[in-house]
């Protein structure tokens, strides 16, 4: 008889890796998935092509490793932004999650502790833990806000390393003030992530974060492709922070993290920037849809700044994603009770979400 399969619990895991589980939404082959906040609209066909002559270029010295700084995406990154930034400023890997895991390798690890405001991204405990450091987790308002007095005097008293402020928040779609992050910042002395991962989809008279990078060096804000750029399969985030501060990311990245083919299709989706951010029009028409539908049915819609929409009123979560998976929809149980979250699609995507949820039944 062969060997029998190892368990995990047979294998010489780290002690706090323990019991401890990986990230895991949800995926279906279902005719809507509004889950996982993609942009579910497909590039336009002119950007792909150009893309595709990227690659195509960067295919023929394939068997070279790739420019280790990246310094055409930099450049490029830096021109998007826009705020006088530079090259030296700029730092980008394969999606927002390793960019935030560069960082908690750089200025976390073993005996430091990371602190965020609850609920938020479920990959910020995860990366935190997975880097050797330690996760705590403050408390927000009733309606998930956060008032830069009450956030300045848990940071304080926490004293974390470093503190993850989610700009529209994930799960929630809550706005930051920027006072928030002000306050926040002068009351720690570790580095501060802004995280605007949804930052397109905020209104477009809202100052970024990225306003408040001069003068402070421990302050750094985080962006993804994934979302405003249609691009979660193509696996590219970014941040922009101080000059020292990305050299301390050259630190901890492995050699070449950024392969010349990501490279390549990444800077040739950033030359069409406003094709693009196009779509980001329709997507909060969408959203704002949902808004107003499910309101209309009885739930209770927080206010977003994103691509999503987190909802209150749900009798029982459960049942209602399952009522609206047998019905072809796939959206999100994010684990707080009686709500459920759902991404904005296109139109015809958004009227099978709506159409399901009325036919499963009016609000608690």
């Amino acid at each position: 008889m062969g060997r029998v399969s190892a368990s995990l619990d047979d294998l010489p895991l780290r002690d706090d890796l323990r019991g401890q589980k990986p990230y895991g939404a949800p995926q279906a082959p279902l005719p809507v998935a509004l889950n996982v906040n993609e942009n579910t609209h497909p590039v336009p066909q002119e950007v792909a092509d150009d893309i595709l002559d990227s690659v195509a270029r960067a295919l023929r010295d394939v068997n070279r490793y790739p420019d280790r700084e990246f310094t055409p995406l930099r450049e490029a990154f830096a021109d998007y932004l826009g705020h006088g930034l530079t090259r030296d400023q700029i730092w980008a890997a394969n999606g927002s999650n390793e960019v935030l895991q560069h960082i908690l390798q750089a200025f976390g690890g073993p005996g430091r502790t990371a602190f965020s405001f609850a609920p938020t991204y479920s990959m910020y405990p995860i990366i935190t833990r997975g880097t050797g450091a330690t996760w705590t987790a403050g408390t927000r308002g009733h309606d998930f806000t956060l008032d830069p007095a009450d956030a300045a005097s848990q940071v304080e008293a926490a004293a974390p390393d470093v503190v993850f402020l989610c700009a529209p928040n994930n799960p929630t779609g809550t706005p930051l003030p920027l006072d928030v992050v002000e306050a926040v910042y002068d009351a720690t002395d570790g580095i501060v992530i802004v995280d605007e991962a949804y930052q397109e989809f905020a209104p477009h008279d809202e100052r970024s974060a990225l306003t408040l990078l001069p003068g402070r060096e421990r302050l750094v804000v985080s962006r993804t492709m994934s979302k405003a750029f249609a691009f979660a399969g193509a696996r590219v985030g970014y941040l922009a922070a101080d000059p020292a501060f990305i050299d301390a990311l050259r630190l901890v990245r492995l050699p070449y993290h950024l392969s010349a083919l990501t490279q390549a299709a990444a800077t040739a989706a950033l030359h069409h920037a406003p094709t693009m951010l196009r779509m980001v029009d329709e997507i909060v028409a969408q959203r704002d849809r949902i808004s107003a539908t499910v309101e209309a049915l009885g739930y209770r819609p927080y206010e977003s700044w994103t691509n999503f929409v987190l909802f209150n009123g749900v009798e029982d979560s459960a049942a209602t994603w399952h009522a609206l998976y047998e019905r072809g929809i796939l959206v999100r149980d994010v684990g707080i009770p009686h709500h459920l979250r759902v991404t904005a699609g296109t139109e015809d995507e958004t009227t099978a979400f709506l159409d399901a949820l009325a036919s499963v039944g009016s609000a608690s």
